[in-house]
This record gives C-alpha cells, structure tokens and sequence, in this order.
C-alpha cells in the first residue's frame, strides 16, 4: 500500500533523512533538520514523503509563496525518489499531490529549478509531468 504523509516531528523528519540526502549530499543530518525546522517556521515549508508499506521512498518539499512574476504559486524545493525505489510512479503521485493541493488552497502555478546535469528529471517535468522551461536560476555564494 502506498500512502502520503506530510512529515512534521523531529522524529518523521529525520526519518526521512536516508532518502533526502541521495539528493542533497552536501547535508549532514543536524543540518538538515535544523534546515527543515526553520524553513517550516519562517517559510511555510511543507515536508511530505511517500511510504510503500511503512518504508519512506520518496520525499518532496515545498512552499506557498507570491511574487510579482508568479503570482500566487508553490516552489517545489526538494524532490527525491529513493535510487532503489526509482521508476515506480513516486515522484509523478508526489508531484501531483502538490498540484492538488496548490489548486485546493487557491494557488494558480507551481514551480520548481533542477540541477543542469540533471536530464533525465528535466524529460520527467516536461514530458511526464508537463513543465515548460521558462527561466535560467542564478546564484552566487556570499561565503568566502
């Protein structure tokens, strides 16, 4: 059986960790919860994960959020199926989910950026899920 859940204690979070982490590497797990903790305070940040049977094998995490370019929309942060899990159909139900609750809760887009080696997600979002590149993300560091 497969269900969704959205994670919410120390507990569920950290569960999550194992599969979270085959995405975002660059974390250890006092900083991924100390991550995850802030952003559901300050951002609104919502963590869900997909369990088949009671094992979590996939995770996405997103937020609600208006800006003058998108308007009313959810960011998708975080999208990982577990590497031994992938293929299944998790990422497109967890995706979908999140569709369905951006429409429920009056949200009119959803949005997400992906790494640029990444391609075999980037044919997941445009032919699977139906995403349309739109934009180039940008960052700098400010440590140094």
């Amino acid at each position: 059986m497969v269900m969704i859940k959205e994670l919410q204690s120390e507990k569920e979070i950290l569960a999550a960790f194992p599969v979270v982490k085959q995405l975002r590497t660059h974390l250890d797990e006092s900083e991924y919860l100390e991550f995850v903790i802030e952003a559901q305070e300050k951002d609104r940040y919502k963590m869900l994960a997909l369990f088949e049977e009671d094992e979590i094998v996939a995770v996405i995490g997103f937020k609600p959020m208006v800006t003058l370019y998108y308007g009313r929309f959810v960011w998708v942060c975080d999208l990982v199926t577990d590497q031994k899990k992938r293929s299944k159909g998790y990422g497109e139900k967890l995706l979908t989910y999140v569709h369905e609750w951006a429409k429920n809760h009056h949200y009119e887009q959803v949005a997400l950026s992906s790494g640029l080696q990444r391609e075999s997600a980037h044919r997941f979002y445009e032919q699977k899920m139906d995403y349309e590149k739109v934009s180039y993300v940008f960052k700098v560091s400010l440590k140094k």
